[in-house]
């Protein structure tokens, strides 16, 4: 007979192997529960618990009044988890989400059907109602984050000025990248537990770090004037052909910038369909020379140096030499007898030379420096160049001529509009200004402090050289087009040969007006420049209707009164 093995050692054997197994799980179960236990529990903890940020609602961006210029709204960034939906609603869902979103039905289509991933961003900025009704439709996974979007009521005005925010949220250009930290105040956060769909577990602890929003920025720009001088020289860079125009308007007596105009601009909306080009405040960034206007300058130092005076006469023929070169003036005339002020009314190159000889290179220089070639201009405009004011002493035999009346020095719209604004101002230099103040979470209006002030010419220099300006927009002068029924008009026109910096020489012309109202009483100025025009260059034919466009309308807006003086008896011409 076959004899089987006794069962009790088969038992105790099965016995022993079940209790070392038990002993290795008990052993794993004191280690996990007992010796490690907050280990485990902390890395359990760890894998529930997410942080999200809770974004920052940014602050505006208003003109000098409070009108919106850069608002932000609330928004939803709608994702889905391709793993949940089924491959047989994926087509329809992809019709219905690109109906909705905006979007081209096979972009989503795509990433509906990328199911090794849980996470798939199908569109930010979406409008709440739009989201909200997704959310109710049958698609699966669907998910709605709240989030802003950053709108811009008025479109393309101040465009570049204004700048625009990318999609993570930060200041890309103009003031939404130059104020940024202050625009955008700064993220909660939110730390919740949840389960392996995503959801939030009930009943379990949340630490909230709430947001602080950020600060609504004031500037000086007035919408309308803003808005009339974009039209203006819009306008007029599609009539002339002009490659691109540029219109500044500056309060006297504060240098707060109300208009700062570039045509093309930028239209906030499309910003990504726009050439970089028009991301560039042109006003500010811009360099080119500045011509006749610069005029100015070395009439300051030849009065500061008492070398002439308005009525001083000069024998100015139409040609002058420097050194191995012949510069000419605009038109070619007999040699005649002009008063300084008449050389300057009628923009005579030469007469000008003959004055800064008197002044020499270095005093010359040193007057452009105080007016501020050469720096970059404060005040917070972004972007804002310092141009190029090369030292005297490296000026080659025919820049120490040219450099007197606008051509081997190289300047911004925003420094030419701030000498004119010194000049108006009774020889003070007024640091230009374009934030008005900031506001914050309770409402507080902060006013941003005043621009520096430097003397740079006497009060009897800046008087003169106003008469003298008032005379270039007379019967006799250059600027006829800019005069203004009813109001003391002063300015200058400049018509100078533009650098081109693609060609590697010059070509074209800049055509420019700058001028201040009421000449006895300054309370605005008004520059436009033109670059590169094709139908006519004289920028007493081009800029000077705009300027006069601008002026006219910023001083009725601004309720700015005649003064009802005459303007003084001047001579004119030797002899008289």
């Amino acid at each position: 007979m076959l004899r089987l093995g006794s069962p009790r050692r088969r038992i105790n054997i099965g016995l022993i192997g079940m209790t070392f197994v038990l002993s290795i799980f008990a052993g794993r179960l004191i280690q996990m529960q007992g010796l490690e236990s907050k280990v485990y529990a902390a890395a359990a903890a760890d894998q529930r618990q997410h942080t999200e940020t809770i974004p920052a609602k940014r602050g505006s961006i208003t003109d000098v009044h409070g009108n919106e210029l850069a608002v932000t709204v609330e928004a939803r960034e709608v994702s889905i988890d391709p793993t949940k939906v089924p491959a047989a609603v994926r087509a329809g869902a992809a019709k219905l989400l690109a109906q909705q979103l905006g979007k081209d039905e096979r972009e989503i289509a795509a990433k509906l059907s990328r199911t090794g991933t849980h996470y798939q961003l199908l569109a930010r900025d979406v409008d709440p109602v739009v989201a909200t009704r997704l959310l109710q439709a049958p698609i699966p996974a669907l998910a709605a984050k709240k989030t802003y979007r950053r709108l811009y009521p008025a479109g393309d005005l101040a465009g570049s000025l204004i700048g625009f925010v990318g999609d993570e949220g930060s200041g890309l250009g103009g003031m939404e990248q130059a104020k940024n930290s202050l625009l955008a105040g700064r993220d909660g956060k939110k730390r919740v537990e949840t389960g392996r769909d995503g959801q939030q577990i009930p009943m379990t602890s949340s630490e909230r770090t709430a947001p602080e929003d950020g600060q609504d920025v004031r500037l000086t720009i007035d919408r309308d004037i803003q808005w009339a001088a974009q039209k203006s020289i819009g306008d007029q860079v599609r009539k002339s052909g002009a490659e691109s125009g540029t219109v500044i308007v500056m309060d006297v007596r504060t240098a707060q910038i109300v208009a700062m105009a570039n045509a093309p601009e930028l239209d906030l909306n499309n910003w990504r369909k726009a050439p970089q080009s028009h991301y560039v405040n042109k006003a500010a960034a811009d360099v080119f020379e500045p011509g006749s206007t610069n005029k100015v300058i070395t009439a300051a130092a030849a009065l500061e140096a008492g070398e002439v005076t308005p009525d001083t006469v000069f024998q100015v023929p139409d040609r002058i030499r420097c050194t191995d070169q012949v510069l000419r003036d605009a038109h070619a005339h007999k040699t005649e007898s002009m008063t300084f002020r008449q050389a300057m009314a009628q923009s005579s190159n030469v007469a000008t030379v003959m004055a800064a000889r008197k002044v020499g290179s270095e005093r010359l220089h040193r007057m452009l420096t105080a007016f501020g070639f050469g720096s970059t201009p404060g005040g917070g405009v972004p972007g804002a160049e310092a141009g190029l004011l090369p030292d005297y002493k490296k000026w080659s035999g025919s820049q120490n001529c040219t450099v007197a009346y606008g051509q081997g020095v190289s300047v911004t719209a925003l420094q030419m509009a701030s000498v004119y604004q010194t000049i108006a101002n009774g020889g003070v230099k007024i640091e230009p200004r374009i934030v008005a103040g900031t506001k914050d979470a309770t409402g507080r209006f902060v006013p941003a402090p005043p621009g520096k002030q430097t003397k740079v010419v006497s009060e009897t220099t800046a008087r003169e050289i106003s008469t003298m300006l008032e005379s270039a927009v007379g019967e006799e002068g250059t600027g006829q087009l800019a005069a203004i029924d009813g109001y003391r008009v002063a300015g200058k026109t400049g018509t100078a040969n533009r650098y081109d910096a693609r060609l590697g020489r010059y070509d074209g012309y800049t055509a420019s007006f700058v001028g201040f109202a009421p000449a006895d009483d300054p309370r605005l100025v008004v520059l436009s420049v033109l670059q590169n025009p094709k139908n006519g260059h004289f920028g007493g034919q081009l800029a000077a209707p705009v300027f006069k466009d601008v002026m006219t309308f910023a001083i009725k807006s601004m309720k700015i009164p005649p003064t009802g003086s005459a303007a003084p008896q001047v001579r004119m011409r030797a002899g008289q």
